[in-house]
């Protein structure tokens, strides 16, 4: 896809009725050959946009976003060259939480692609499916259900753990400062559930290791502890690794005892069900077995 071709669809699936903002902003550079002579090819959309929020630049004004970025594109530049697009969103938890609480207890989860680890924390937060609330304290995670029954009660979680190429340290403020320019920026409430997340995961942070979603797998999940169903798990993450490895980390995940659940790109389930619109979502699938169709964010849920 051209630069232009990869704004576009963003503004159109990705952020059309979920971020005003974004959805402006991703349409003006689809148009705007002065951007699209400067912004390499293949660049995330959320990459940039949190790079120039990291760097105190406007992401609300579109035309204010150009001279920005083409006036501070050196450092832009860099900047993007050593991050990542590591969206930590808890929110996702919630639409993991049927099927997690579903599963012989207790669990053993491990993240791959975990950034913070801030999804590894589904027994600490709170959730409200309608009028079904579960928890107190903590953030209040909400998803609308469809097809779905909600959870009757929260995991028993007894081990985390996860395997990032860069994971990100929630006892840091530079590195939660990251996290919160990769909000986008009108969801005053995901910024909230952050903090409140980050301040549940640093203090009782997760094990977190540097490695490869394949290579680092198996020696990590060895580590889970007997009694405990293990649960491999990921959202939003295969879509930055190369379709090529995919083969191998299923033929990975799979060798593993325990469960694979995997909210993430629906071209990595081979056998899938149509959509039901035309907006961006996830497929949850459960060992390979498609459950439901998912909002990025875990806003909603809607069973095949």
């Amino acid at each position: 896809m051209s630069v232009a071709e990869i704004y576009a669809e963003f503004a159109e699936s990705e952020a059309r009725n979920v971020s005003p903002v974004y959805e402006r902003l991703g349409s003006f550079i689809a148009t705007d050959p002065v951007l699209l002579r400067l912004i390499p090819d293949q660049t995330q959309p959320q990459l940039l946009f949190g790079v120039v929020r990291l760097l105190g630049g406007p992401v609300g004004d579109p035309v204010a976003f150009r001279d920005f970025t083409v006036g501070r594109w050196p450092a832009i530049e860099a900047e993007m060259r050593q991050r990542a697009t590591q969206t930590n969103e808890p929110g996702r938890c919630a639409v993991l939480l049927p099927i997690l609480a579903s599963l012989p207890q207790p669990l053993a989860l491990l993240e791959v692609g975990a950034s913070a680890g801030l999804c590894l924390y589904p027994d600490r937060y709170s959730y409200r499916y309608g009028s079904h609330a579960l928890g107190d304290g903590g953030p209040v995670l909400e998803s609308a259900l469809t097809g779905i029954e909600p959870p009757a009660a929260r995991p028993e979680v007894v081990w985390r753990a996860g395997i990032d190429l860069n994971p990100l340290d929630v006892t840091d403020p530079a590195d939660v400062a990251w996290l919160d320019a990769l909000i986008w920026p009108d969801h005053l409430h995901r910024r909230d559930r952050l903090r409140q997340a980050a301040e549940i995961a640093a203090a009782d942070p997760p094990l977190l290791v540097r490695g490869d979603l394949v290579e680092a797998l198996p020696a990590l999940a060895a580590q889970a502890p007997a009694g405990a169903t293990l649960v491999v798990f990921h959202t939003s993450v295969l879509y930055q690794v190369p379709p090529s490895r995919w083969p191998s980390f299923r033929a990975v995940v799979e060798d593993l005892p325990g469960h694979w659940l995997a909210n993430d790109i629906p071209d990595l389930i081979p056998h899938k069900p149509p959509a039901p619109d035309d907006s961006a979502y996830n497929l949850l699938a459960l060992d390979g077995v498609p459950v439901a169709w998912t909002r990025s964010h875990g806003q909603a849920m809607i069973g095949v």
